[in-house]
């Protein structure tokens, strides 16, 4: 049994709260110069520890191993059922890849879920990470509250922006008829499909889309993960931020040839005429990808204006070989380096770019 203590007063380390026994050794060994550790090998001991907490004394990371018996969940419910320590961070560790556990982990808003095997040297940054977020910025909303104010859209970019869209709205008018109308012959369900988007400086809006699958498509995603273009590999936290399925079963006929020709982004002219993107910009991003790109490394993607096309679109769309590194890194070159005329650059180059190669 292990069973380590702290004084809360010793040190300025954040503290760890940790329950399992199957990776406490390499815990230990990889973290404790970084954090405090406090460690328990059954749940009673656990329990007991977190009971005899008072404000000043609270870990601020909650480390807990996954079971197949899922007996981890009822320890988190247990601490979010508890007013004192339901705003702490809890992350997930597990020896192996079990897939309901991460789909159980996601609906209860678990921070992270990290499967081994995985490099301490990036858990530990992503728990330094998450505690100082929280602390500073302890949600999307409040973060783009303050962040919105670093990037100013140029009167120039607007103009032609309003231009742009209200004008290919008119033309394509009667496209978006018929695309319409073939949706709603071949499956049930809306016409457009809306989701949550993180855009510039992490402003959050509903982004619109031609319904391309069928109905309640995303709960089928977490079944899914093995299709991911972006692979485990490109992560060593043995995850994938971005998300992008080869092949993807729940397409329709219909959707399957709008999205070759990418008229099921045609929408979006509706989220630039509304102000929330621009012609050309990053890819606004789900939520749960946006969460994991608050890094300084990362966070400059948001600097830059959403849009409907972009550096990444006409680069290296659609190729098996493109990692998340690399996508990352192309959202970062454009928020530093976009112009009028880079802009004029990537809308020339976007056409060609429209009917790929892969299914994507």
């Amino acid at each position: 049994m292990t069973y380590t203590k702290w004084n809360p007063y010793s040190t300025n380390k954040f503290r760890i709260a940790y329950s399992g026994v199957d990776l406490i050794d390499g815990i230990q060994q990889n973290l404790s110069d970084k954090f405090q550790i406090f460690s328990s090998s059954t749940a009673n001991q656990f329990d007991e520890y977190l009971t005899e907490q008072s404000l000043n004394s609270l870990p601020e990371i909650i480390l807990i191993e996954a079971d197949k018996q899922e007996n981890c969940f009822k320890v988190i419910e247990a601490i979010r059922k508890n007013p004192l320590l339901k705003g702490l961070i809890i992350v997930l560790l597990a020896a192996g890849s079990y897939k309901n556990l991460q789909q159980k982990a996601r609906e209860l808003k678990v921070h992270d879920f990290y499967v081994q095997p995985f490099s301490y040297d990036e858990l530990a940054e992503r728990l330094d990470f998450l505690v100082k977020f929280k602390l500073i910025k302890p949600n999307l909303t409040d973060l783009s509250e303050k962040a919105t104010v670093t990037y100013q859209m140029p009167t120039s970019k607007r103009i032609f922006d309003v231009l742009f869209s209200f004008g290919c709205i008119l033309f394509l008018s009667p496209l978006f008829v018929l695309v319409a109308a073939l949706i709603v012959l071949e499956s049930k369900g809306k016409v457009i499909y809306k989701s949550k988007r993180v855009g510039t400086g992490y402003k959050v809006f509903d982004f619109y889309k031609f319904r391309s699958m069928r109905s309640n498509a995303d709960k089928q995603l977490i079944d899914l993960s093995n299709l991911n273009q972006y692979t485990e590999a490109d992560n060593r936290t043995g995850k994938s931020i971005f998300v992008k399925l080869k092949n993807d079963p729940r397409v329709t006929r219909i959707g399957a040839f709008i999205r070759k020709t990418s008229i099921d982004e045609l929408p979006q002219l509706f989220n630039i005429l509304k102000g929330d993107m621009s012609v050309v910009g990053n890819r606004p991003l789900p939520l749960y990808e946006a969460e994991q790109l608050t890094s300084n490394e990362w966070a400059t993607r948001f600097l830059g204006p959403a849009g409907l096309t972009g550096l990444w679109q006409i680069s290296k769309r659609g190729r098996e070989d493109m990692s998340e590194r690399e996508r990352k890194k192309l959202d970062n070159f454009y928020a530093l380096k976009y112009s009028f005329w880079f802009d004029l650059k990537i809308i020339l180059g976007t056409f060609p770019a429209l009917f790929q190669k892969e299914k994507v």
